[in-house]
């Protein structure tokens, strides 16, 4: 179902999807599907698989068994990567190598570009992206000289840049200060009125809650609930979250 209450295309499809990272197996079994217009939060505890579901989605782990499908094609199969914008775990924008602001996100948007050259719809792609994530007053600048919240807002734009139809987070606010998280949760809030899809991974719900249409817990790589938003729980308190003690008495019997 979408956010209306409608149901619409599925952009995601994971079926019976197994994973292992070496010999541990950390997803077994999992089926999740994210239609289009939907938010989609993936919820749990540190190594339950939240970001490994997610990394079987853009193909960075391998399935053992199952199947994965965007926009209804298979994974193996799927080339249209530019509808598909990912935003990894927090990191440093560069990697350490010396760039500027606009050069990061520019990146973003050569899965559109032809032949690899930037064309005038590219830069104002680019310009709207940084508009975004309010950090065009820093265009020209260093990404080293950034701050962890400006970095993780670069990556955000770095993303959007590609102007994608799904859009894939990991853990986005982690780490973030007040005012970037804020300015993240505006900028999903204007990716999901435009008719955006967006699945993420997240350690509590935070400033983000109202635009979540569904949480998918997991829990030892198996699917604990799917539905709506916990929102009776407090924040410390959602299943499979890291401070929720594995033996702890119930409060909502997603822990059972």
């Amino acid at each position: 179902m979408t956010g209306d209450g409608t149901t619409g295309e599925a952009v995601v499809s994971l079926r019976g999807v197994r994973a292992d990272l070496g010999s541990r197996p950390v997803l077994r079994g999992i089926d999740l599907t994210v239609h289009r217009g939907e938010v989609v939060a993936l919820l749990g505890a540190n190594g339950s698989g939240k970001s490994t579901a997610i990394r079987t989605i853009i193909g960075q782990v391998p399935v053992s068994a199952g199947e994965v499908e965007l926009f209804g094609t298979p994974r193996g199969r799927f080339r249209d990567w530019a509808r598909v914008g990912y935003v990894p775990q927090r990191t440093t924008a560069a990697g350490g190598v010396p760039a500027t602001v606009t050069e990061i996100v520019s990146s973003g948007r050569l899965s559109r570009a032809r032949f690899g050259v930037l064309r005038k719809a590219d830069h104002a792609a680019v310009r709207r992206a940084l508009e975004l994530v309010g950090m065009a007053d820093r265009a020209k600048d260093s990404v080293n000289a950034l701050s962890g919240g400006q970095h993780q807002r670069v990556l955000i734009a770095r993303a959007l840049a590609a102007e994608p139809e799904l859009l894939i987070m990991d853990e986005p606010m982690a780490g973030v200060d007040l005012a970037s998280q804020e300015v993240l949760a505006r900028t999903l809030r204007e990716q999901v009125a435009s008719g955006a899809t967006v699945l993420l991974v997240l350690h509590e719900l935070g400033p983000l809650e109202p635009l979540i249409d569904r949480a998918v817990v997991l829990r030892d790589g198996c699917v604990l609930h799917d539905g709506p938003p916990p929102k009776a729980l407090g924040q410390h308190a959602l299943p499979g979250h890291d401070h929720v003690h594995p033996h702890a008495p119930t409060r909502t019997g997603l822990l059972s």
